[in-house]
């Protein structure tokens, strides 16, 4: 008899009629889930729009699980292929974990659609509240949401005057457009033109050559918007654009000029600028960014294979994760427009996909913008708004210290410097001049002024005058002994202040015999 030999445990793949009648009952309770989650009765009252919502929502899920069903058909039947017993045996760790994996990752991206889903719903459940939430916002100031974190303290941080916050995005993205359905959320006057010049068709559109400044609301100044000039298509660029925003400002009016562009186009944009005084002289800190794709384009990215359509998503990659557009570790925020153009199962895909190539949540962190005016829109615009606010307050920067001791020391040592040099010069002034007699003693001596001179006797008196000032000359200067000289300073003023002197007649003083 033969001893038995120990065989690896080979587990056989599920047959595709397990897979296909699992597949079938889960598709069986997403639809289920989806039905109680809707309800019959809508808080909006919008009973058509429901429809339509619950049935995109169950498409969605058949959708998947098609999909789901399809993969599992193929795997069992590349299963199924006879092959060497050795390539099977060690085959078998590496198809057990990438099935796991596999799994793992349909279950989190059908969570995520279903979260996405469900998001749609709370919005329109929420979107009755759409007055309270835009008060929030108007009533907002800078430096009121910032976090009271350990010891710092709000007048710690340096708080500018308007909150800064900037749109960049690749052409057509819809900057301009979004900019116009911002300002029409938070303004009461609804026949307002608008503000923000929007390109028709922006495939030969010239587009936004400038910054501009755009106060939400018009009259007030808590918070701006910029719109700012296209991405193109060379990368490096966009780096070199980006990192001169972020890094020295943005101002109202300033021109953005690329190394590609043509010869031609500088003129054009040349003769544009031609008007100074519409360039700011204030230069403005970005505190956050808002990052604009449009969804037709990552639709036709993500179902070509073509270079062309693919690029796109490889632009919006490239200058989301730059370095330059990140708060420390918070990235910017991800807008989805003409979504009205799309269905809204395109809309969830469009923002699991963003999400699995930016690295961000796609239920939180990117907004899906239609062209619309609805409530529903209007409450994600203010949702977006006050997200982006509070991740700009969170990250404001500190303000720096400065040294006060050594500014002290250098307003200390001028006020001794002064004082040094008052006391060396002062003496020598006073000295200069000589002994100077009383004239108090002048004036009690003659309380009354002498006659003028007479016409006879003016010779006389001439003469007189000149030996006096022989006299006066040939004397000696006496000598001041300056270490045991002591001047009282408060007392000096009204040695030539007092008004009992006439100085009209203080020639008489000198010249009286």
């Amino acid at each position: 008899m033969e001893p038995k030999t120990n065989e690896a445990f080979i587990p056989s793949p599920s047959p595709p009629s397990l897979s296909l009648s699992l597949s079938l009952s889960l598709s069986e309770n997403c639809n289920s889930q989806r039905a109680d989650m809707g309800g019959d009765g809508r808080v909006t009252g919008e009973q058509e729009e429901d429809s339509s919502l619950s049935e995109d929502s169950s498409q969605l899920s058949s959708q998947l699980l098609r999909n789901r069903v399809s993969m599992n058909m193929e795997d069992a039947a590349v299963d199924e292929q006879p092959g060497p017993c050795f390539q099977e045996f060690c085959g078998v760790g590496s198809q057990i974990s990438s099935a796991s994996l596999d799994f793992e990752a349909d279950q989190r991206m059908e969570n995520v659609y279903r979260k996405i889903l469900q998001s749609y719903d709370d919005l329109r459940i929420r979107s009755k509240d759409l007055e309270e939430a835009k008060s929030k916002i108007l009533s907002y100031t800078p430096g009121a949401w910032i976090d009271r974190v350990g010891a710092v303290k709000p007048r710690d941080y340096d708080v500018p005057n308007t909150t800064t916050v900037l749109l960049v995005g690749p052409k057509g993205s819809g900057k301009s457009s979004l900019v116009n359905r911002i300002s029409k959320v938070f303004e009461d006057d609804k026949f307002a033109s608008e503000r923000a010049q929007v390109s028709y068709n922006s495939s030969i559109g010239d587009g936004t050559f400038f910054l501009h400044e755009y106060m939400i609301p018009r009259c007030s100044s808590s918070f701006c918007l910029y719109d700012t000039r296209s991405l193109s298509d060379n990368s490096p660029e966009n780096i070199k654009i980006l990192k001169h925003w972020m890094e020295h400002g943005v101002r109202h009016g300033e021109l953005v000029v690329r190394d590609s562009d043509s010869p031609s186009l500088r003129n054009t944009m040349m003769y544009k600028d031609r008007d100074d005084d519409y360039l700011s002289s204030e230069i403005k800190n970005v505190n956050f960014v808002i990052f604009v794709v449009n969804g037709l384009s990552v639709l036709k990215s993500m179902e070509s294979d073509e270079d062309a359509e693919t690029q796109y998503t490889e632009l919006i990659a490239s200058a989301f994760k730059s370095r330059y557009l990140a708060f420390k570790d918070d990235k910017p925020l991800l807008v989805v427009t003409h979504g009205d153009l799309l269905s809204l199962d395109e809309r969830a895909r469009i923002r699991v996909h963003l999400g699995e190539l930016l690295g961000i949540p796609p239920t939180t962190q990117i907004f899906d913008i239609p062209e619309s005016s609805d409530a529903v829109t209007q409450l994600t615009i203010v949702d977006m708004i006050r997200y982006s606010l509070e991740h700009a307050e969170k990250n404001l920067p500190r303000k720096r210290k400065v040294e006060t001791l050594s500014l002290l020391s250098c307003m200390l040592l001028l006020l001794f410097l002064s004082i040094a040099i008052m006391i060396m010069y002062a003496p020598a002034n006073i000295l200069q001049h000589g002994y100077c007699p009383s004239p108090q003693a002048h004036v009690h001596n003659n309380p009354t002024p002498p006659s003028p001179p007479s016409s006879t006797s003016l010779q006389e008196h001439i003469q007189h005058d000149s030996s006096a000032e022989e006299h006066i000359d040939s004397s000696p200067l006496p000598r001041v002994d300056l270490q045991n000289i002591r001047i009282d300073w408060s007392k000096i003023r009204h040695l030539w202040l007092d008004d009992r002197i006439e100085w009209s007649k203080i020639r008489h003083l000198w010249l009286d015999e």
